[in-house]
């Protein structure tokens, strides 16, 4: 049986973790579980951890003990904690010894696609054989490389054989939020139903209600749903990112959640992108010089 289908037994902690629900992933009992499920319950921990920002631990921990599942948790910790050229290196390595195990493929993806290695995060992941996280990353890359098309090839074909999982509803409503339309009110029910739901409810989960919130142009509700997102987490880089473009929508000043932002995450993408446009503003401002009347 797949552990991760709705009867098995990693259905639940598995759910936790892509709903963002890291601590309760942290805090699961795992006393129960079969010996085959022991490690994977064991990463998906590990990873929850990380995504805490625990990773310094994670390496503690794993440190010293033998497996492909655990150096590519290692890697993964590596990687979040500025370490990049050392989280590849052990990845590349691992692509060549063990790309047939699902872990290596998902947290190799993750480490190479965050190093800006995009086609050979790909080309790892593409190895996979029923692998739903696998699905969802891809969908992640080809929308960070805009192929939308490859992106809806994706999620079709892994919706044929996993009609009802909750990471196929979510990476259809990333598409969703990418192509618009009435997409976006379909991105929108499955990211309340997750967000106002208590047993599914988490930061990760109302910022994104609030991104489809605001792609319908309903900045109240976006409003209300990043109030809540920060009332979880009072320093959630995204929510205070996605609050900072709503404040611009509305003609509010955003320089304190810019300087909120910048203590959160001084290399958020949006910060960098600011900066980008800064400097291409300024250098192209250099270009014209003010004709003076003689």
């Amino acid at each position: 049986m797949d552990p991760y289908s709705a009867e098995g037994e990693l259905i639940n902690i598995h759910n936790h973790f892509h709903q963002g629900q890291y601590q309760d992933v942290v805090d699961f009992d795992v006393s129960s579980l079969s010996a085959e499920n022991a490690l994977p319950a064991r990463v998906l921990q590990l990873r929850a951890r990380v995504a805490l920002g625990q990773a310094e631990d994670v390496l503690a921990d794993v440190q010293g003990e033998a497996g492909d599942e655990l150096a590519a948790v290692a890697a993964l910790a590596a990687q979040a904690l500025g370490e990049t050229d050392k989280a590849v290196a052990a990845i590349e390595k691992l692509a060549q010894s063990a790309a047939e195990n699902a872990t290596v493929q998902v947290l190799g993806g993750t480490v190479l696609q965050a190093a800006g290695k995009s086609e050979e995060a790909l080309a790892l992941l593409g190895q996979h054989q029923g692998s739903l996280d696998a699905v969802a990353l891809i969908v992640q890359i080809h929308l960070q490389q805009n192929r939308n098309d490859l992106a809806v090839k994706e999620v079709a074909a892994a919706r044929r054989w996993a009609q009802d999982s909750l990471l196929v509803n979510l990476a259809e409503s990333w598409v969703g939020l990418r192509l618009g339309g009435e997409k976006y009110q379909q991105a929108f029910y499955v990211f309340e139903e997750l967000a106002q739901a208590p047993a599914t409810s988490s930061v990760r989960t109302l910022v994104s209600q609030a991104v489809a919130e605001l792609h319908l142009g309903r900045t109240e509700e976006a409003q209300a749903a990043l109030d809540q997102a920060l009332k979880k987490e009072p320093e959630h880089a995204e929510a205070i990112a996605n609050l900072l473009v709503l404040s611009v929508i509305t003609g509010k000043s955003s320089e304190e959640l810019t300087s909120s932002l910048q203590k959160a995450d001084a290399e958020h993408p949006l910060l960098v992108d600011l900066a980008e446009k800064s400097d291409f503003f300024d250098k192209a401002a250099t270009k014209y010089k003010a004709k003076v009347a003689a």
